[in-house]
């Protein structure tokens, strides 16, 4: 950060709490609609090359809108944000932006938005995509230095026009073209408002917002999205194909997905590996029998309140059953990582972590 903020940088952590190819022209006909998926990504020792470019058809409308929103402003985009729950589909729409604007050969690069902000950037010679997860969790002064950041990318030479074919764009101008999105769990303007954030970066980033709706919010995507999984899945695992049997839709209609469509994705694949035929029934996919909620699992015998490492201990445990004891595929429909899940079962103390 030296080349940033050798005079105005902000004292304190800056860590917050511990925590395509070009996809096809948006159409109004459902079959068009590219759902651009993936799979959870693998724990930290694990690879996944399929985590990447999956087309799965939505067909909600909610969808629809949402990348209609979404290739209306790619190609005038340099700071945005995206919106929603885990494993909801953020990364997924941030990489159709990336399709879709002037800078779709540029590599999308991931990053923590806190380890980013570590790092010795310079914000003068920033160019590309740029997708900074968890803006949410900034501290202060986290915030502070992300605001400096987007300051300094302003002050350059001017780049909103910086894109070939645009009237004000001129062979003069050499600004490096660049897009940064910033994703979050939670509602950044809610933050601004309940002094959790700084309003100037909140009006940066919520210039140009999208809102990805919870998959219990368009269960009418859960067939479609639930088909390409297999799809891939059966790739990946060298498998025939694999189709949803009788009652088995409707058994995941009945779920309320907590954790979107990552969940369904690890859902999936534990019922791929576990059949031992080219049909999945209902009996096949670790989830809680209907009247049987997480909440239920979580109250146990306890008469007093719970404190919430027990709370989020009973959740592990809970999920780690449905998973028949399988702590990689736990890790997975919890979206940590497998040595994160044994550091949670071994401690006493799960807050510590």
């Amino acid at each position: 950060m030296k080349h940033l903020l050798a005079v105005s940088r902000p004292q304190g952590p800056v860590l917050g709490a511990p925590s395509v190819s070009e996809a096809g022209k948006l159409s109004t006909q459902h079959n068009s609609i590219p759902y651009l998926s993936q799979l959870p990504a693998l724990p930290d020792d694990a690879g996944n090359d399929l985590s990447q470019n999956a087309h799965v058809t939505g067909i909600s409308s909610g969808w629809r809108k949402l990348l209609l929103q979404a290739e209306m402003a790619a190609p005038h985009l340099q700071i945005a944000s995206i919106e929603g729950e885990q494993g909801s589909g953020k990364q997924t729409l941030a990489r159709y932006l990336l399709s879709r604007s002037p800078l779709a050969r540029a590599v999308f690069q991931r990053h923590d938005a806190r380890e980013w902000l570590l790092s010795d950037l310079d914000p003068a010679r920033l160019s590309g995509f740029l997708y900074l997860d968890r803006a949410d969790l900034l501290t202060p002064p986290g915030q502070a230095l992300l605001l400096n950041v987007f300051k300094a990318i302003e002050s350059r030479q001017p780049q909103r026009h910086a894109f070939p074919g645009h009237p004000q764009h001129s062979a003069e101008d050499r600004s490096p073209r660049l897009l940064i999105v910033a994703s979050s769990q939670a509602s950044i303007r809610q933050m601004a408002g309940q002094g959790q954030f700084l309003p100037d970066l909140a009006f940066r980033l919520t210039a140009c917002r999208f809102a990805v709706p919870a998959l219990r919010m368009r269960k009418e995507d859960i067939a479609p999205i639930a088909q390409a999984l297999l799809d891939r899945l059966c790739a990946r695992y060298q498998q025939r194909p694999v189709s949803l049997g009788p009652g088995t839709l409707a058994r995941l209609l009945q779920h309320n997905w907590p954790g979107n469509v990552r969940e369904l994705a690890s859902v999936l694949e534990a019922a791929i590996l576990e059949s031992t035929s080219d049909t999945i029934f209902p009996a096949n996919l670790a989830l809680p029998t209907p009247g049987q909620m997480p909440h239920d699992a979580l109250a146990g015998t306890q008469s007093g309140p719970l404190t919430l490492d027990d709370v989020i201990q009973r959740h592990v445990q809970y999920v780690l059953d449905l998973n028949r004891g399988n702590k990689l595929r736990a890790a997975r429909q919890l979206g940590i990582s497998r040595s994160t899940l044994y550091r949670l079962l071994g401690s006493e103390s799960i807050l510590a972590n």
